[in-house]
């Protein structure tokens, strides 16, 4: 609580005062930045299961392009709050697009379709169910608490809107970050001008035909200016920790599995093939990917359990500040004090729980099963949400543990409902586990926006903002984004799936039967002229039973398999029959809860290498190494984590050159705003490709591949060029201006 002598506490503007706020320009704004972030966003978790929290850059775009439409129309200068409102209502895409990247694809892994309708409702409900479950919390949290919650990056922002009023804000870092990012990723993976990947193979053969070097490792980069940018952001330790994570997955891990398997001549589960006949990639999908998933899902619960004192001490605070703050908003009839009226939020509550009920792609329903699963999203997102709200204030969004909280979540939810099945009020099947998957999804995207919601309300406070017209805002924002990043989500998926016909013909003598399937067609890459309709059959990694390997396959009028669909997340294939290398998404958090589903209700995976994978953590652990950030680098490909390792290199050097040596610059220094710029411009250029991949011959139209030297060395020379610019910009001296804050592994 805050002291009783400190004086009272007088926001920015005065209460007093009414200057324009919740206007129509201002809330567009901030929906649409919102849907630039969101869909940036998506594509970083789906990367690497990072995402860069949106709030500070959207403040400083904000200003400058009100400061910008002012100059040009003379139009009137916006005000700062309607400024906050911008901010406010953009929030809402990042940390959106982070709970659904999190946990919506593992759909795939369970064996179903991430269909518009399951992806969409969920990010729609659990998004607005957040928001408002926030709203009865902020008298408690943001008033009651002003001098104990100190919510650092919502002060941040406020500062950076402070900034901008007094004239001294500028965006043209993130322009410019925007900008090169952009041109770089169109570049490279649009013109392919330069490689995407750099890589050297640590082993080879000589003249005498025999292997020579360390076989099975291979030393590999992503040229990402996203990826160079989160690095940089995220700083040197934690880039350190992650790398490290994939050194010892595939320079020590996979030559040994390569060393001792080598002479086994038949295969070795959950291999299918013999490990002397599997290349780099092989090794990685049959092993390294269990053994890292164990270290992820143990990493997710020791984050957890270290964080459940804190945990527990905010649930216990924040109902008995509840209980004692009820009333204050009905008494006071301040501009600053009033909310949407309790009733709205109740009922508002009350009808997005009932909507998911009534959804049957969710796998709820009214009868016990759905009622049941209706309790837990209330308990577990009201609880979680609380939980959220005061670990932001207390620490930030950047280190708010969604993932840890989503695990409790699932953990929770599976456990229940095995106790059901045992009672005979459920049976477990393939569709309880959507049911878990649900339950787990809305709490996750509600959490996720409880926090940011309550970061925002603290920066109105900050500010004078009222804070009902920021609670629209946010649902505003909320809305569009979760519409916008759903559809993102399906599309980055459906554009970069692999149609192989190759990879189904071993299988041609298998029948498969069609009479309860749904049809679809191939939908992108070099078989996007068979107009033909097909039975879709999805098959999740744990139902061993099928007739055929896990995966979604077209399968023809007489049953045959005649496509396997390789999804572009988490799939398996690394090239196309043409040769083509394939374009994929890891997303290392998502096969986290689709192991915690399967091993929990199915009881079935290959747990010698999953318990591997969670000693690794757990000694991790013990050697006061942060295991949550090592288990995502084992997890990800190499190549995804050493840009970001490049990107920690730079923020040291430019730390050392300052002065630094704590490693902290702050989250306004210019280096951090072009960082920022960097990560929005590559990944918007990303998501732009992947809906053009739908549009394969403009790609072919202007892929200049042929017509430009090929190796590694122009890539390196462009990737150089990134850092050359990023390092000279941090070097420079420093001014108090407006930054981003990043978001270490959640």
């Amino acid at each position: 609580m805050s002291n009783a002598n400190e004086k009272p506490f007088k926001p920015f503007i005065g209460d007093e005062e009414q200057i324009p706020e919740l206007t129509w320009f201002p809330v567009i704004m901030g929906a649409l930045l919102g849907i630039v972030f969101g869909a940036s966003s998506m594509y970083l978790v789906l990367k690497v299961g990072l995402t860069v929290s949106a709030s500070i850059p959207v403040a400083v775009l904000s200003i400058t392009l009100f400061r910008g439409l002012s100059k040009w129309t003379g139009l009137r200068p916006a005000t700062i709050l309607e400024n906050n409102i911008v901010q406010t209502t953009g929030s809402a895409g990042e940390s959106l697009a982070f709970a659904v990247g999190l946990i919506m694809p593992a759909l795939l892994l369970l064996g179903f379709d991430i269909d518009a309708i399951r992806v969409m409702t969920v990010s729609v409900f659990g998004g607005l169910l957040g928001i408002l479950m926030m709203i009865p919390l902020r008298q408690a949290f943001i008033v009651k608490q002003h001098g104990t919650l100190t919510f650092p990056e919502g002060k941040a922002c406020a500062e950076v809107l402070l900034a901008g009023e007094k004239g001294g804000a500028t965006a043209s870092m993130v322009f410019s970050g925007f900008g090169l990012g952009f041109l770089y990723q169109i570049g490279m993976q649009a013109l392919h001008l330069w490689r995407d990947v750099a890589s050297v193979a640590l082993h080879s053969v000589d003249a005498a035909g025999k292997a020579v070097g360390l076989k099975g490792a291979t030393l590999s980069m992503e040229l990402s200016p996203s990826l160079l940018g989160v690095g940089y952001i995220i700083g040197p330790k934690i880039a350190n920790i992650m790398v490290a994570g994939g050194v010892l997955a595939y320079l020590v891990i996979s030559p040994l599995i390569v060393f001792f398997g080598s002479g086994l001549e038949q295969p070795l589960a959950p291999g299918t093939i013999p490990i002397s006949q599997m290349k780099d990639g092989d090794v990685r999908n049959a092993y390294i990917l269990y053994i890292g998933a164990g270290a992820v899902a143990a990493g997710g619960i020791i984050s957890m359990m270290k964080a459940l004192p804190v945990i527990f001490g905010a649930i216990i605070t924040s109902f008995r500040d509840l209980t004692s703050s009820q009333g204050a908003n009905s008494a006071g009839t301040r501009r600053t004090d009033r909310d949407l009226p309790l009733p709205m939020v109740l009922l508002g509550s009350l009808l997005l729980v009932i909507g998911l009920m009534a959804i049957p792609q969710l796998g709820l329903g009214f009868g016990f099963t759905g009622i049941a699963g209706a309790f837990m999203i209330v308990v577990f997102s009201f609880l979680f949400v609380t939980v959220s709200s005061r670990l932001t204030g207390e620490i930030g969004s950047s280190s708010n543990p969604i993932s840890g909280m989503t695990v409790a979540t699932l953990l929770l939810t599976c456990l229940i409902l095995l106790v059901m099945d045992s009672a005979g009020l459920a049976s477990v099947n393939k569709e309880i586990k959507l049911t878990a998957l649900t339950i787990a999804g809305v709490v996750c995207v509600a959490a996720s926006n409880g926090g940011s919601t309550a970061q925002a309300l603290k920066v109105g406070h900050l500010l004078g903002a009222t804070p009902r017209s920021q609670q629209i805002g946010i649902l505003v924002g909320a809305l569009t984004s979760a519409m916008v990043v759903g559809l993102v989500l399906i599309a980055m998926n459906e554009a970069n799936s692999t149609y192989s016909k190759k990879s189904v013909e071993r299988f041609s003598e298998v029948r498969i039967d069609t009479a309860r399937l749904a049809k679809d067609r191939v939908r992108s890459g070099s078989y996007a002229d068979d107009v033909n309709e097909y039975y879709v059959l999805n098959v999740g990694r744990a139902e061993v039973d099928k007739p055929l390997p896990p995966g979604r396959y077209l399968i023809d009028e007489s049953g045959r398999p005649v496509y396997l669909v390789d999804p572009a997340i988490n799939g398996a294939l690394e090239e196309t029959d043409a040769g083509d290398r394939t374009s994929k998404f890891e997303a290392p958090k998502t096969v986290l809860m689709q192991l915690i589903i399967d091993g929990i209700l199915d009881r079935r995976l290959p747990w010698g290498l999953v318990m591997i994978g969670v000693l690794i953590a757990v000694t991790l652990e013990l050697s006061g190494v942060p295991s949550l950030p090592f288990a995502v680098g084992v997890y990800l490909p190499l190549e995804a984590s050493t840009p970001i390792f490049v990107g920690g290199l730079v923020r040291l050097a430019v730390d050392r050159w300052q002065g630094n040596r704590a490693g902290s610059e702050d989250d306004s220094g210019p280096a951090v705003l072009l960082s920022s710029g960097y990560i929005a411009g590559g990944a918007i250029a990303a998501v732009l490709i992947s809906f053009l991949n739908f549009y394969e011959g403009f790609l072919n139209a202007i892929n200049l591949q042929a017509r430009v030297p090929d190796g590694p060395l122009p890539a390196l020379v462009a990737f150089c060029i990134l850092v050359v610019i990023l390092l000279a910009v941090g070097a420079k001296k420093r001014s108090p201006s407006s930054g981003a804050a990043a978001e270490a592994p959640k």
